[in-house]
Formats: structure tokens, C-alpha cells, sequence
């Protein structure tokens, strides 16, 4: 037998609390591993996650893992263990899932190992803010919410969209390992009219509640007290809403047990709750799937509705990389023909900028991954740039703090966001035509599969001055990155039935 090399992406793994997750791993050069033996394990070699013998998963497990672990397929190209394909499914993902995972493969003669990084997070629940008056007549807010991991930063904004500076934060952590965030700041009428609280992870990922400061001041004192009285009970409802959530996503009580059990009362009581939602109609919006989302429209409802913001994009010739191929309608790029990269990695210096600048409002556009009987790209780069940072080539360079944000599919070795450090995510299927949504004002990135109509990430941070598309081919596909003219968007007075954009838990 060939001696051979076990593989694994570069980058850590991100998937969410509750989801199910696949740590690649594969053996180089390609051969069929149902001979050999593939062992999964973290702390200890004898209590394996998964061990694969004789042809059969073995009944020789860490406890925690049985019935949660599996050899899966890490792409939707991969032939499996006939292959070499060794990849790892984990479902249910907890908390103490995080950390390093070893995948060994043995044969007669020769073995191998690789270490996997897979890091687990929680999206909290919406911040909440509430109000209460202070003798200077200033108004201090205080944001709180629960069920994140791990810790998110907060960061509170004005209306201008000028960060203020919290007057303290503090942290807290259940016995569900998920961390509780309760933050605080002082503002008067003269500071601002609207007042948001974000929470984020690394991902990007964010909440945001606001808060209309305005209307509260200029409101009389029993108003402002009662309005407080009633955010703080929607707060312990959503706390209680998040916990049976949790509870439903790790395979433990129902949600219609516990509702039967604990919070059908609550819900009943109509006079109260709807005083609550009035209240909340007028001052504050909350980003959250039982809510209105804000920015208001930022998840569209569907392709249509995005589609209302498309623009059309082509490519600026001026402004590309020597060694690629722009055609001439300047909607199609691709490397060279007789381009050799000869360093290691992405070649991340093969950058295509659009013609188009944006220094406001929402914008659209899509891009094609893949041509008509021709295999689909598996190598590309697509995001936006801060006009001018065409010159950086280190790829460290290209971070958000620098005026890049993109999505980057590299092959094998995954597709990730360019955080800092990167972070892989896991996008299956890989996106055959991705759609891009550019919220400039509220500081968004997002970014669509059109076919498979899902919403994969979005990407929070604060744009300045003007900001243009961009793209990258990479080298070695068949197919060619592809700029698309959207087509109109159907109007019609009835309500669309096509499926919704739906959220990718597992991104």
C-alpha cells in the first residue's frame, strides 16, 4: 500500500450551540480508507469520539459522543471513504465541544494524525434596553441579555452613528456555560435621539435593540416608570423564551411541555402583553426572529426583496490585476491563461475591483460560481473594499481594520470570513451563485446563497468614505467568476409564496 498524508483545513471550524457540524479530514494522495483504521479522539487515544475497524464503526466510544458522531462527507464533490474521505459529523453541538479534535488514520505499515480546531458559539437573544430617569435629568440605559458564547463585545451607538462610551459592562455565566451581559450608559436629550446597543461574536454575528431617548425624556415620569416596568418584564419573558429554546436544541424538554408546564399563564394575560408590545411598537426594536429586525429589512423576505436594492456592477479593467482575464462586457474574470501562482495559499494578490463606489444606502448584486456543464468554482474571493486599498498583498493586510471585508472559498481548505484570525465556516452546499447585500448606512455586509434561497452571514462593521465590489477568481477552476445582471424583481399584489430566506444555523 502507497504511504499517505492525513489532511485538514488551515483554519479553525465555527458552528452554533445545538447544530450539526463536519470537522474535515482527509488522506493525500486519494485512496480508499475502508481498509484502514480511523480513530477520532480528544484528550485520550483509548476513548476515542469515533473509531472505524474492520470496515465498521466500533462500538468503543466516549460516552458524551455515542449517537451524536459519525463519518460523513466533507463536500457535496467528496466520494466518501472510497476516497479517503474521513471527515467527522458531530450533532447536538455543546459547549464542551469546543476545543481540538485528532483524526488518525492507520494502515499495516504507516499512520497519521492531524488536529481539527472546532469553535462553538451561542447568538444571545435580542438586547434589551430600558430606561431610568437620574436627578441631573439625564436618562441612564441599561442593555441586558442572555445566552451567548462566548463572551460578546458590546458596543453602544448614537443616532449619528458616534460610539458612546458605556458606563460599565458586567458578565455573568449559568450553568449552561452561556454567558448573561448587562451594560449600562448615561445619555441626555442633547446627546441623542436614538440609542443602540449591539452585542457581537467574532463571526460577525450581532444583536441590536435601540431605543428612542427622545420620546422618553419629553415624556411625563409615570409614563417613563411604567414603560421601564414593562421592558423589564419582557426581559424576563425572553430570558425564559431563550431557555426553553436551548432546552428544545439539546434534545431535553419540549417547548410545548414547558410552555404547558410554566408559561401558558404568562401568556394569557393579554392586558399586559399587549400594553407591553404597544410600548415597544413605539420606542424600541429588537433584533430577533419573534420581532422586527433591525436594520428594518436587513434579512429580506425573499430573492424578490433583495432584489429591489440590485444594482449593476461591472468590472474596472484599470483597476485589476495584471494577470487577470476581463472580458469585454466586463462581467467576467478569470486568472490568465499561462498564470502560475507560486506562492503558498489563496493567491489573495489576484484582485478585480468593481467600477461602482458607494458611499450610502443598500446595494445588491450577485455573482455566478457556476457555469453550464462545467464543474462549479470551488476557488474564489468576494466582498467589498475601502476605494484606494488596492495595493495591500499581505494577506494579514486584508482585514476589516484595513478596508476589506469578503467571503473566501480556498478550495479544501474551506471557506472562511477574513476575521482576525480567520474563521472557517461551515456552508454546505458550497454556493453556486452568491448574492451580496451592502448595507452602508448600518454598517452590514451580507451575503446569500440564491440558490439554495438562504441567508449564510453577515458581516457588522462601520464603513467610511467610499467603499467598491470586490472580487477574486482564483486559479485552478474551469469556470470563470461571473458578474450578473439581477433581473427585475416580479410585482405582484399577492403575497409571495416562495419559501423565505432562512437563517443558516450551521454557518
Amino acid at each position: 500500500m502507497m504511504s499517505f498524508t492525513v489532511v485538514v483545513p488551515r483554519d479553525q471550524t465555527v458552528a452554533h450551540v445545538g447544530s450539526t457540524d463536519t470537522l474535515p479530514c482527509w488522506i493525500s494522495p486519494p485512496e480508499n480508507a475502508e481498509a484502514l483504521e480511523i480513530r477520532w479522539y480528544r484528550h485520550e487515544f483509548s476513548k476515542p469520539v469515533l473509531f472505524y475497524q474492520h470496515g465498521k464503526i466500533q462500538d468503543v466510544q466516549e460516552e458524551s459522543y455515542r449517537n451524536r458522531s459519525s463519518l460523513t462527507l466533507w463536500s457535496d464533490q467528496s466520494g466518501g471513504l472510497k476516497d479517503g474521505d474521513v471527515s467527522l459529523r458531530l450533532e447536538k453541538l455543546r459547549i464542551q465541544d469546543e476545543g481540538s479534535f485528532h483524526c488518525y488514520v492507520s494502515g499495516e505499515s504507516e499512520y497519521d494524525s492531524r488536529e481539527v480546531v472546532l469553535k462553538v458559539t451561542a447568538l444571545g437573544s435580542a438586547p434589551v434596553l430600558f430606561p431610568q430617569p437620574l436627578d441631573d435629568g439625564r436618562m441612564n440605559i441599561s442593555c441586558k441579555s442572555s445566552g451567548w458564547y462566548p463572551e460578546p463585545n458590546v458596543t453602544w451607538m448614537s443616532d449619528e452613528r458616534t460610539v458612546l462610551r458605556p458606563g460599565g459592562v458586567s458578565r455573568s455565566r449559568g450553568a449552561d456555560e452561556m454567558f448573561s451581559v448587562h451594560s449600562w450608559t448615561a445619555v441626555s436629550q442633547s446627546d441623542a435621539q436614538l440609542v443602540s446597543c449591539s452585542m457581537s461574536l467574532m463571526t460577525g454575528e450581532f444583536r441590536e435593540g435601540r431605543l428612542n431617548i427622545q420620546a422618553i425624556i419629553s415624556s411625563d415620569p409615570w409614563k417613563a416608570l411604567f414603560f421601564t416596568l414593562l421592558i423589564c418584564a419582557l426581559l424576563g419573558l425572553t430570558g425564559l423564551i431563550l431557555y426553553i429554546y436551548r432546552h428544545k436544541l439539546t434534545g431535553k424538554k419540549t417547548v410545548k411541555e414547558v410552555c404547558d408546564d410554566e408559561t401558558m399563564e404568562c401568556l394569557t394575560k393579554e392586558d399586559v402583553g399587549d400594553k407591553i408590545t404597544e410600548e415597544l411598537k413605539k420606542d424600541t426594536v429588537c433584533d430577533d426572529e419573534s420581532t422586527e429586525k433591525l436594520p428594518k429589512e436587513v434579512v429580506e423576505d425573499n430573492i424578490e426583496e433583495l432584489r429591489k436594492h440590485a444594482v449593476q456592477i461591472t468590472i474596472d479593467p484599470e483597476r485589476s490585476h495584471p494577470d487577470l482575464k476581463v472580458s469585454k462586457d466586463r462581467k467576467i474574470v478569470r486568472d490568465a491563461p499561462g498564470y502560475k501562482h507560486t506562492g503558498e495559499g489563496f493567491p489573495f494578490e489576484l484582485r478585480a475591483f468593481g467600477a461602482q463606489r458607494f458611499t450610502s444606502g443598500r446595494h445588491y448584486w450577485e455573482v455566478d460560481l457556476a457555469r453550464e456543464n462545467t464543474p462549479p468554482k470551488i476557488f474564489w474571493l468576494i466582498g467589498v473594499a475601502k476605494h484606494g486599498n488596492c495595493r495591500l498583498k499581505n494577506r494579514s493586510a486584508l482585514t476589516p481594520s484595513n478596508g476589506y471585508w469578503f467571503l473566501c472559498s480556498d478550495g479544501p481548505n474551506g471557506i472562511y470570513i477574513n476575521s482576525d484570525p480567520p474563521v472557517t465556516l461551515s456552508l454546505t452546499p458550497r454556493p453556486e451563485q452568491l448574492g451580496v447585500l451592502l448595507d452602508y448606512d448600518h454598517g452590514q455586509l451580507s451575503f446569500y446563497n440564491v440558490k439554495e434561497r438562504k441567508h449564510l452571514l453577515t458581516m457588522s462593521s462601520r464603513f467610511t468614505g467610499s467603499v467598491a465590489p470586490l472580487f477574486n477568481p482564483g486559479v485552478g477552476d474551469l469556470s470563470s467568476l461571473t458578474v450578473l445582471d439581477c433581473p427585475k424583481p416580479v410585482e405582484s399584489p399577492v403575497k409571495s409564496s416562495e419559501p423565505l430566506l432562512s437563517n443558516s444555523s450551521e454557518a
